[in-house]
């Protein structure tokens, strides 16, 4: 997002192992990367602010906005370290957390694990209520009842509570009255609602949104209270903004309250910034790639614009498959997301096979290169041990890498069980961890229906541009470019990010009987809603909404989404938006189901902040390559040969200039290796584009 005057924007990312930090004031750019404090991840932050400040030579009253984002939320998730919750619930729905919907994700395993809900059974409890389909009350609540139970989950030491009642996305009355009761006997738990959560219907979905929000509160709440006091302490009285899953800002206050939509936030700010570069290229289509310390993250970008999706699954039991995590009914930006990032752990599997991550060594201690306690072999022991990065100049020479106990690591924990030099293991880690992300590539093109045929990648990410051209050779693509600030890219990409917020709303309608008055009223109080809560980031600025309705031909299970007009519905309205939908499903099946009604399950109206147009860079003109600062004994993962490797300083290569490969193009975030047949060139905006002689020769 854009604030008109002069002002510093200070955009931070934690991350598992490192916390980046980018600075944008009058033009110029700042970055940083600090190690993440994870006992205390805001002193992380603090450290990361004062390093950033003192290299623009700003002070901390230059800011006028601060935007963060955090995995904090799906690792507490992940980890199971969040906050001791309970659920009460409908009679009779107990264990809808457990039964989820009956699915299976792999058919054939006799010994499936399924994810165990967040809540224990004991702590689920139920209390006499109902409502129907249409929220008219069957049965009343029972008020004893909810004082009783919360007196119980009170006893047992519960710390946030869940309320999740049959049908109440259609009318919140029963939870709400719960709530009012909960407070007078347990005035200092946190309750998250499902009719505020993920006011939609299935249960299943809805109640488990609902559990992870209530989960991750306690501790989320906390630790973004800690941050903004430390900022506050550190001088910086601007606004802070958090960046959602979805892809939008929201204030803190917000998100304190529905933690549960920023488990995505990080990764979501790389997707943006993916986003805005492939507009500045004018390229439709890109894979964004994002490789850090602890997570890959790969995601398609069409139009400019990511992949979106309304469920999501955090902490997955089965890689890679669909259905074996628990479900998020949240607006996310839609990506794939495995353990291999600079800190994933190398080890030998239980048949004798090199098997990387999904564990990692984090930041407390880090891989053992880092000299900070760590033993077991990491990615970035691995790459080190091929050359490929400088012991002395890694992040910035702010860490300095041990290559010895990089080694000593690689023999013990792969090396000397397979009769390898620790070179030879360090290969087979590298090209395990980019076999792993070039297969969840392609797992993720498949699902989505689609493929990467004419697609650049776009690599970022302390790790992104190292590995970048490898995984681009495994998927098929021969177009890769690494822009400035990579290394630091999804904190940049916070900075480009609109502030948004979506409300979702269920409202049962068919064509057939299609109430407009009903509709338009709904609709009319969502947008004042998101538009509530947009205007208190949007200083002013202009926004645009958007309108969308989920829904399917009667008797199917499942919804696509069709866009409505932003404005209020007329009865000329209805005929074609329901050939939006036919038209929709042709797209998506091939035909329609003519003669068959169409319901509407649900809407979702979206307000943001207008985003900037870009227009697309023009080439520049031919200049010679700099020398070379140093040559580097490399190792190359396809071939196994050692080779001398130039190495380039990025900050010295003009706008034009080009260099072949292999080489090393360094920087203080992160580097680019440029594999044996590529040939890297500088754009106009200073962005390394890194092209297959393949493709040069065609």
């Amino acid at each position: 997002m854009l604030v008109e005057g002069v002002g510093a924007r200070l955009a931070v990312d934690i991350g598992g192992t490192f916390t980046d930090l980018a600075l944008e004031h009058e033009g110029g750019r700042w970055t940083a990367k600090v190690l993440t404090t994870p006992a205390a991840p805001e002193e992380g932050v603090l450290e990361g602010v004062r390093v950033v400040l003192g290299r623009a030579g700003l002070g901390p009253g230059d800011v006028v906005l601060v935007i963060h984002g955090t995995t904090l939320a799906t690792n507490a998730i992940i980890e199971r370290k969040g906050a001791e919750t309970g659920l009460i619930t409908t009679e009779g729905f107990r264990d809808v957390l457990a039964l989820g919907n009956e699915s299976r994700y792999d058919q054939y395993d006799l010994n499936i694990e399924l994810p165990q809900p967040l809540v224990p059974r004991r702590w689920r409890v139920t209390v006499p209520e109902r409502l129907d389909n249409e929220g008219h009350v069957l049965l009343p609540l029972d008020e004893d009842a909810v004082r009783q139970q919360a007196a119980f989950l009170r006893g047992e030491g519960v710390e946030a509570l869940a309320i999740g009642f049959l049908h109440s996305f259609v009318n919140p009355a029963h939870e709400r009255r719960a709530a009012e009761i909960v407070r007078e006997v347990w005035p200092e738990v946190p309750v998250s609602l499902s009719s505020d959560v993920s006011p939609e219907m299935r249960e299943w979905e809805r109640f488990s949104t609902t559990v992870a929000n209530a989960y991750v509160q306690p501790r989320m709440a906390s630790y973004l209270h800690r941050l903004e006091d430390g900022l506050r302490a550190a001088g910086l009285a601007c606004p802070l903004f958090m960046m959602l899953s979805g892809g939008g800002l929201t204030t803190l206050e917000t998100a304190a309250r529905f933690p549960i939509r920023l488990v995505e936030s990080g990764p979501a700010g790389g997707a943006i910034f993916s986003a805005h570069v492939a507009r500045q290229r004018g390229w439709g289509q890109v894979l964004s790639f994002d490789m850090g310390g602890t997570t890959a993250k790969v995601c398609l970008i069409d139009a400019y614009a990511p992949q979106a999706a309304r469920v999501f699954e955090v902490a997955r039991v089965g890689r890679f498959k669909k259905g074996s995590g628990l479900p998020l009914r949240i607006p996310v930006i839609e990506m794939v997301e495995i353990g291999a990032g600079g800190g994933s752990l190398a080890h030998l599997d239980a048949l004798g096979r090199i098997a990387v991550g999904p564990e990692s060594a984090g930041a407390d201690p880090g891989p053992a290169c880092y000299g900070r306690g760590g033993t077991q072999p990491a990615v970035t022991d691995a790459n080190l041990a091929l050359g490929r990065y400088d012991p002395e100049g890694f992040a910035g020479g702010a860490l300095k890498l041990d290559v010895e106990s990089a080694r000593g690591a690689l023999a013990r924990g792969v090396g000397d069980q397979l009769g390898l030099a620790p070179e030879m293991a360090a290969l087979g880690v590298v090209e395990m961890v980019d076999e792993n992300m070039a297969n969840a590539a392609r797992v993720h093109a498949i699902e989505s229906g689609k493929g990467y045929e004419g697609r650049a990648m776009i690599a970022f990410g302390g790790g992104g541009p190292v590995h970048g051209y490898r995984v681009a050779e495994k998927i098929g693509v021969e177009r890769l470019l690494v822009p400035s600030g990579a290394g630091v890219g999804s904190a940049i990409g916070f900075l480009r990010a609109p502030v948004a917020y979506e409300v979702v709303r269920s409202l049962y309608q068919r064509f057939g009987t299609f109430d407009v008055a009903a509709v338009n009223a709904l609709l009319s109080g969502m947008s004042a809603e998101a538009s509530r809560v947009v205007a208190e980031g949007a200083f002013g600025t202009a926004t645009e909404e958007g309108r969308l309705a989920f829904m399917r031909y009667v008797g199917q299970g499942h919804e696509i989404a069709v866009a409505l007009p932003a404005r209020a519905l007329v009865d000329a309205d209805v005929a074609a938006v329901r050939a939006a939908y036919d038209a929709e499903y042709a797209r998506v099946y091939d035909r329609p189901v003519p003669g068959s009604d169409v319901e509407i399950l649900s809407f979702a109206v979206t307000v943001a902040t207008v985003v900037e147009e870009v227009e697309p860079v023009a080439e520049a003109a031919a200049m010679p390559a700099p020398a070379a600062v140093r040559v580097q004994a490399v190792r190359d993962t396809a071939t196994g040969e050692v080779g001398d490797w130039a190495v380039y300083d990025r900050a010295a290569m003009s706008a034009g200039c080009s260099v072949a490969g292999p080489c090393i193009v360094a920087e203080a975030e992160t580097s680019t290796l440029v594999g044996p047949g590529w040939r890297a060139r500088v754009d106009g905006l200073g962005y390394l584009e890194l092209t297959r002689a393949a493709t040069l020769s065609a």
